[in-house]
């Protein structure tokens, strides 16, 4: 089986786990998600890892990612090292490596350095009675601006996807599940829509909007008008799906 990889310079001293990954990512049960593709905290010698092993894509796309597609763990990696490069937060990136097999794309795998965080964006979203909620959900606000004023947009920038860490009294957030991103100037209405797979009520919908107007020097109301607009869509189009899936 031939493979391809690239390793980040300062974690030369882990090229023989990235070139064993797979028997690494086997041996060991600590799996943190689980879905279409698998999370695992793997320890290398000193070193907390966080190892992304994406599914096996169809016969289909083995053949684009092997000739003409770059592929998520690639992907992963390059968006890791462009972000920090910027000086936006996102788990330091170790290397990847990708697995073919008859000249066909097949296993891949992203591991960065473990980041410790107290929870996703999520936690303040859904728990009305967290402490300090309306204070990080701005600082998240803040730190999404930042994305966008640096052309980062995050196309899957669902409530899981951000990491928060208390620091003191301040708060740090960090963006995961990077290989959908694009890297491009951002306008108002496209920097809320960001915002809508959230899956925001409303109240959070004028908080949040009004915080990023602020940032943006424009009006309050024109920008939750917007964000309701996103927001409905979305939901509109997700109930659709649902109604198409049930009577199948």
């Amino acid at each position: 089986m031939k493979f391809k990889f690239e390793l980040n310079e300062q974690y030369k001293n882990t090229k023989d786990f990235l070139l064993n990954i797979k028997k690494y990512f086997q041996e060991n049960s600590n799996t943190i998600h689980k879905a279409r593709n698998e999370l695992k905290v793997i320890k290398y010698d000193d070193l907390q890892t966080v190892v992304k092993a994406f599914k096996v894509p169809n016969k289909i796309n083995q053949i684009v990612y092997a000739y003409f597609r770059d592929s998520k763990a690639k992907k992963s990696y390059k968006n890791a090292v462009k972000l920090r490069s910027l000086g936006l937060n996102t788990p330091e990136p170790i290397g990847y490596i990708e697995f073919y097999r008859n000249f066909l794309f097949k296993e891949s795998f992203f591991i960065a350095k473990k980041y410790d965080y107290d929870f996703t964006i999520r936690e303040p979203l859904r728990n009305k009675e967290l402490a300090n909620r309306e204070e990080i959900i701005k600082k998240f606000v803040e730190f999404t601006f930042n994305l966008h004023k640096n052309n980062v947009y995050h196309k899957d920038f669902s409530a899981g996807n951000t990491l928060v860490s208390i620091q003191g009294e301040d708060y740090e957030f960090s963006v995961v599940d990077i290989n959908r991103m694009e890297f491009k100037a951002i306008d108002l209405y496209r920097g809320l829509d960001n915002f809508a797979k959230l899956w925001l009520d409303e109240d959070d919908i004028v908080l949040i909007a009004s915080t990023y107007a602020k940032l943006a020097n424009v009006e309050e109301k024109e920008a939750i008008d917007i964000l309701k607009k996103c927001d409905v869509k979305l939901k509109n189009f997700v109930e659709f799906k649902r109604k198409i899936r049930g009577k199948k």
